[in-house]
């Protein structure tokens, strides 16, 4: 990349979106982990991994009840969108050695809140979309630590996947340089323009947070640098990937205009049969925000995870 495109990329991006927040915020190198107060004894523990240009906003109203242990990763690069919590350095944080922004680095920040941070036994980690890539990176790495954890990947991205014929021919022409100058272009058009083609129908939630999508990262270069590991991450990783998978749930949305619904549901069929594969009449990729009803009960959680 041209020095003269990563300067016009690294300049700051403002935070634009925020939500009040109870809990506590742990610094992770270049990302963040959020522990939501629970009024009520913890009976499971959700990890919840944000997708692209998203933020860890995506899964609170989703998971609400009292019991609900909810632990939330920012990305590398992204912004943390608290308010009125000063954000800590915890002691069992270990330097990550992969580049920024990435699925392998946030895949690190994910192992060491899953290592250091769950109060129950019963654990499901939820990503959404490169959030779903994010776990599968993640498991990888240290499988040991999934042995009785309950994944979702909604609208997932996966091993062998493609984004949408749609996605890719915007992106297809974009050179660096004009990276930011098309994120101005977007910002400064109504979401309206675009947002029913690649959101679907909209709700007051997908409004609130679907309409900053582009102010989620510090910078416009973790844009960048995300979309091209999203595509070379689905290209190089396999699908023996799914090989040391327990249980959980693929969600695929009945219509997906951001990744390629036939290439994940091909992908997700390559998985174990401990693996079940939900095909939701989610209208849109935002399974979670159309409608909270396809998110699994917690009875499917594994036994040996309820012990």
């Amino acid at each position: 990349m041209k020095a003269s495109h990563v300067r016009k990329l690294i300049k700051p991006i403002d935070s634009a979106y925020s939500e009040m927040f109870s809990g506590r915020v742990y610094k992770v190198g270049r990302g963040a982990v959020s522990v939501r107060n629970h009024s009520g004894k913890a009976e499971q523990t959700v990890i919840g991994v944000h997708g692209f240009l998203e933020n860890h906003c995506y899964f609170t109203q989703a998971y609400e009840a009292p019991t609900t242990e909810l632990i939330l990763l920012t990305c590398s690069n992204y912004h943390i969108p608290v308010n009125g919590v000063t954000p800590e350095t915890p002691d069992w944080e270990v330097a990550i050695k992969h580049l920024e922004a990435t699925i392998e680095y946030d895949a690190c920040i994910l192992n060491q809140a899953l290592e250091n941070l769950p109060s129950t036994d019963s654990v499901r980690i939820h990503g959404h979309s490169r959030g779903g890539a994010v776990i599968l990176q993640a498991l990888a790495y240290r499988p040991e630590l999934y042995a009785n954890v309950e994944i979702v990947l909604e609208a997932p991205v996966l091993p062998q996947g493609h984004l949408h014929a749609l996605v890719t021919t915007i992106l297809e022409p974009v050179s660096h340089g004009m990276w930011p100058w098309l994120i101005r272009l977007i910002n400064s058009a109504p979401s309206s323009a675009y947002g029913q083609t690649f959101f679907g129908k909209m709700n007051p939630r997908k409004k609130q947070l679907l309409g900053k999508l582009f102010s989620a990262t510090q910078d416009h270069l973790t844009i960048v640098r995300n979309i091209e590991n999203i595509m070379a991450w689905m290209e190089r990783t396999e699908t023996s990937i799914y090989g040391q998978v327990r249980h959980g749930t693929f969600l695929v949305p009945q219509v997906d205009r951001i990744l390629d619904r036939g290439a994940m549901l091909a992908s997700a069929r390559q998985s174990p049969t401990t693996m079940r594969i939900v095909e939701t009449q989610a209208p849109s990729h935002f399974i979670t925000l159309d409608s909270k009803e396809w998110i699994p009960g917690f009875e499917t959680m594994p036994a040996s995870a309820q012990a």
